[in-house]
């Protein structure tokens, strides 16, 4: 990319050519979020040479979640539930015959801020990593929060980011493993122990899987098989369900942070570190992460594919999340009154000519 003096746009990037083709192919969409800012990102091919974004500002956006039309996503103080709806996309209003889905706000949890890290749907239940007060939660109206689950080695619940609960694998519709930097009881210990101490647990059995861990991110179950990201040394590895051990799939020269799987291919955040940060300047690639964006990895192999680099914008990522079947989904936030005239009901949709005041 050359360098000029002029400002960069927003949101600008490079990326390998074969980048659109691949998504092209594969008939889906890239989602981020990053919580620096602010914003969860539509990433499509608009052919099979460039790529386009759908940048939409939902404030510290971090874990998503899917299941089928709906899509849960963690934000501030909040959670919210979006549905896909193909006829409402069609229809459009300010940009008719773009999208092939659009993704409407339908409800918000106001959670307080607790500090969500991943979020999924089991079943009919939304699941979540509450990382202030180091335990997995469901979400409903009944309270800001229902614990379901806390690390064993953790006494009551408080808001102290203790051990740095964040990730969160599920099996059969279940929470099955979570990730956390260290086993600690008191406020942010994680901190001292931040690229030796991190844990992986079977949080049916209460048992470690894995100790020892640099910062481990989302993990995640592909075919039975577990994998999850070794944020301090960029490593992707996959984890022996029994003895814990593991095999490094690829070392990526970057803070990985965001995994998701789409046939044959994985694709993983990269974030750029905080400079003025005293816990990342301790990370074995801390000169190494200075881009943000995404790695495309044949998983078979292990090998690099592709990649999304930004220039501008983005420096932090959280989630990676795969949009299928989808080659240029929309999404509403609710900061604007668009959303509320989209109407849907089980049997037709309508789009109101003016927002209610």
């Amino acid at each position: 990319m050359q360098k000029t003096n002029q400002p960069l746009p927003p949101f600008s990037c490079t990326y390998s050519p074969n980048v659109p083709e691949l998504l092209h192919q594969l008939h889906c969409t890239l989602a981020i979020s990053t919580y620096q800012a602010g914003k969860v990102v539509f990433i499509s091919a608009k052919d099979n040479e460039k790529l386009v974004q759908l940048p939409r500002t939902f404030h510290k956006a971090m874990g998503i979640g899917l299941s089928g039309p709906k899509m849960a996503l963690a934000t501030m103080d909040e959670v919210l539930v979006l549905v896909n709806s193909p006829d409402l996309a069609a229809h459009y209003p300010k940009q008719p015959n773009t999208y092939d889905a659009l993704f409407m706000p339908r409800a918000a949890y106001f959670t307080g801020g607790i500090d969500i890290h991943d979020i999924d749907f089991g079943g009919d239940t939304i699941y979540a990593v509450n990382t202030s007060f180091s335990c997995l939660i469901k979400i409903d109206d009944n309270y800001s929060f229902t614990p379901v689950w806390k690390p064993p080695f953790i006494t009551n619940l408080a808001s102290e980011d203790r051990c740095h609960l964040n990730g969160m694998a599920l099996e059969n519709e279940r929470p099955k493993y979570v990730t956390a930097f260290n086993q600690g009881n008191t406020f942010q210990s994680w901190r001292e122990e931040v690229t030796t101490g991190g844990i992986l647990m079977d949080i049916e059995t209460n048992e470690l899987v894995a100790t020892g861990l640099a910062m481990p991110h989302s993990p995640r179950l592909f075919d039975g098989k577990l994998y999850l990201l070794l944020s301090a040394t960029g490593e992707l590895i996959q984890i022996d369900r029994q003895s814990g051990k593991y095999e490094v799939v690829n070392k990526l020269k970057g803070f990985v942070r965001g995994l998701a799987r789409y046939g044959d291919y994985v694709f993983i955040g990269l974030s750029r570190l905080r400079k003025n940060s005293s816990t990342f300047a301790k990370l074995e690639i801390a000169d190494q992460a200075q881009e943000a964006g995404i790695s495309i990895l044949h998983l078979p192999t292990g090998a690099q594919v592709g990649y999304i680099q930004y220039h501008s914008s983005v420096e932090e990522i959280y989630d990676v999340q795969i949009l299928p079947n989808m080659i240029r989904p929309g999404i509403l936030n609710t900061l604007k009154p668009e959303y509320k005239m989209g109407l849907s009901t089980p049997d037709t949709t309508y789009w109101a000519r003016k927002a209610p005041e």
